[in-house]
């Protein structure tokens, strides 16, 4: 199973942090993330004001330069509003810098804004996700490609370039719509599914509906891969972890930190989220190993992400989180998968 870490990049308005600042953690975050070991990061992508990145690609090659190993990332590229075309090209320069790290992970938005910043309908959301994500898988596997839809011009023996030195993994986001992992199992694409509430009931019957789909248009199940996504946080005990977080993760989600979006979340709601089998990956060291160990028991994940930034947290908690995850709670992870 991969390990890793991620960043949405907000900027949070009771903090001191600016787009310049953010860009730098959250490289200096990539960067630390494989220090410690782990496999996987990520970088979101927004295009308003709150968020300090709107190109991860970009970032991601900052990192990619000062790493050698480490997976790069996004959670998740916002393909309704773009052209795949652009989104292969930027992604296949990345994979050329990094030397095959890069990767793309494919989302609708769950943003009104970049529809009217790029143009385009959000009413028909659904159809323009499902036409680039098409046309996205088409220019990857087929080199000149010939396509046309209803929402661009035609491709007639396009050569789209440069090429990554491979196929260039693409991931299905699924954020609690049963449409969109059935959507993924159809492709036959890996599903990153985004768990930022409940519990594992509920994303076991997402798991359960994509894998289904998936059999049902023939993908062999090495196939089918899961990859879970979550707040989190590690800090030295459960408790102290609890305490730490709160502030932080009540105003990343609070309404007015969002433009009115969001929900106001009490202590006691958050330590409910966290306990075992709840969707919160917060707690000490060996809390948030057992519930990671959960989510393979029970739904065969084959990735786990943790969004390690939120909220404003300063650097010194986010810096101390990896390093907890990538030297204590990875290699207990590894060991149980090796002995079992």
């Amino acid at each position: 199973m991969e390990l890793g870490v991620f960043s949405l990049s907000d900027i949070n308005p009771e903090s001191p942090d600016s787009a310049a600042s953010r860009i730098d953690d959250i490289i200096d975050y990539g960067v630390l993330a494989e220090r410690h070991g782990l496999d996987v990061f990520g970088i979101g992508e927004h295009h308003s004001a709150p968020f300090a990145v709107s190109s991860p690609a970009v970032v991601h090659a900052a990192i990619a330069r000062a790493t050698t190993k480490i997976k790069l990332t996004t959670t998740a590229t916002v393909l309704s509003v773009l052209d795949p075309v652009r989104v292969y090209q930027d992604f296949a320069t990345l994979d050329l810098i990094s030397h095959d790290r890069a990767e793309i992970i494919a989302g609708r938005s769950a943003f009104a804004e970049p529809f009217a910043l790029f143009g385009e309908d959000i009413s028909q959301l659904d159809d323009l996700f499902a036409e680039k994500l098409e046309l996205l898988l088409k220019i990857r596997s087929e080199d000149p490609v010939t396509w046309s839809g209803r929402f661009r011009t035609p491709l007639h023996h396009a050569e789209v370039s440069p090429r990554a030195t491979g196929v260039l993994p693409v991931w299905a986001a699924v954020g609690g719509t049963p449409a969109s992992a059935e959507r993924a199992g159809r492709l036959g694409l890996p599903m990153a599914l985004g768990l930022i509430g409940g519990n594992l009931g509920h994303a076991k019957a997402l798991v359960d509906l994509y894998r289904a789909a998936g059999r049902s248009a023939g993908h062999p199940d090495e196939r089918l891969q899961v990859g879970i996504t979550s707040h989190f946080y590690i800090g030295e005990t459960a408790e102290q972890a609890y305490e730490e977080f709160y502030p932080y993760y009540e105003r990343y989600l609070a309404p007015r930190n969002n433009r009115g979006r969001g929900w106001d979340v009490d202590k006691q709601t958050m330590l409910a989220f966290a306990a075992r089998g709840g969707a919160l990956m917060v707690g000490g060291p060996r809390e948030v190993a057992e519930k990671i160990l959960d989510l393979k028991s029970e739904l065969g994940i084959d990735r786990f992400l943790g969004q390690v930034d939120l909220g404003g947290l300063p650097t010194e908690m986010v810096r101390d989180s990896i390093a907890r995850f990538g030297d204590v709670v990875a290699p207990a992870i590894r060991h149980v998968h090796a002995t079992t």
